[in-house]
């Protein structure tokens, strides 16, 4: 069962909580002040999902309280509650990485709906566009581990070793974070991708989990074409002598395990399966400002792609022969 703590100095407030929260279905823990609270959370390491926590309390207030909290376990979703509701305290809350905030009095339902909403953002806000946010929120999807059908692609630069070689550190990360990741990331959210991970210099994004579409394929493709435009552009803003990279991108559609998966210590929503492995492989196939695509993909983009059938090598760690194609453009 997953648990809750709750942190109020009145004690028909406790009470009143605990009986709205255990009937969402959460394991209620009681904490009179801030100290209590953070004895339970440091005594119930993992097993406390949520801390809702009243702002004015005598002692530690409720702010101290949350911002401890986090330093004990930064995954516990810290909710303030308060019925001296200002601007100021509100603000000072965001700013220091509350992840909700609550007024008195309210309404029952509206208190269980935005503990889960302030979970379920906690939980995804770096993971996902917030169309997919908001539609996860109306549907109320889990994200378990399951399967499903989603694109996988892949996107990584040309030469990027060499590249690195020839520049300063602070150069690389700057060049790595302004013209490549930020940019082609925003092109993922775009298109209502999941953005998965970056690995090194390659970024890894996600079209049909944790929300599926008719046209998963179709927008990962039309995704890929943005970002290698993109790339284009922010290579034109530099000039003759400026710097200029080029990058691959490999696409492949079928079924994979989607969901959170990892250890009390790291987690992450990612996909699990043969697509993924392919579209890596694709996308080290690429040349430069090269996009490859699988046959299954294929079949979903002919309506508004043109692509041509390549010759490639037998792939490593692929039995099966399929055909491969790179896209050249939007029809």
């Amino acid at each position: 069962m997953i648990g809750l703590v709750v942190v109020d100095d009145e004690e028909g407030v406790r009470r009143a909580l605990r009986k709205v929260l255990e009937g969402d279905g959460y394991k209620v823990f009681l904490a009179e002040n801030g100290k209590q609270a953070i004895r339970i959370v440091g005594g119930n390491d993992g097993k406390i999902e949520t801390v809702i926590s009243d702002f004015k309390m005598p002692g530690i207030d409720g702010l101290e309280t949350l911002m401890e909290i986090g330093r004990i376990n930064p995954e516990i979703t810290r909710i303030m509650l308060t019925g001296y509701a200002t601007m100021e305290s509100a603000i000072e809350a965001v700013n220091a990485g509350i992840d909700g905030f609550l007024t008195k009095p309210f309404e029952n339902t509206e208190l269980t709906a935005k503990v889960r909403e302030y979970n379920l953002k906690k939980r995804l806000k770096q993971f996902v566009s917030e169309q997919i946010l908001t539609e996860l929120q109306r549907e109320g999807k889990n994200i378990l581990p399951r399967r499903q059908k989603v694109s996988v692609l892949f996107s990584d630069i040309r030469g990027f070793s060499k590249i690195a070689e020839t520049m300063t550190p602070e150069a690389l990360s700057d060049m790595l974070n302004s013209r490549y990741f930020s940019p082609l990331d925003n092109v993922i959210f775009e298109f209502n991708g999941t953005l998965d991970k970056h690995i090194g210099d390659s970024i890894m994004g996600v079209f049909g989990a944790p929300v599926a579409y008719e046209d998963d394929a179709a927008r990962a493709v039309l995704g890929a074409l943005k970002m290698r435009e993109e790339i284009r552009r922010i290579n034109e803003m530099q000039g003759a002598s400026g710097r200029k990279i080029s990058i691959g991108i490999g696409i492949s559609t079928g079924e994979v395990m989607a969901g959170i998966f990892g250890s009390s210590r790291k987690k992450e929503y990612t996909v699990f399966g043969p697509p993924v492995n392919l579209a890596s492989r694709l996308e080290r196939l690429a040349g430069a400002d090269q996009i490859l695509i699988c046959e299954e993909t294929c079949r979903h983009v002919q309506h508004l792609a043109k692509v041509e059938k390549i010759n490639v090598p037998p792939i490593k760690g692929i039995e099966r022969r399929f055909d491969v194609y790179s896209v050249l453009g939007a029809i």
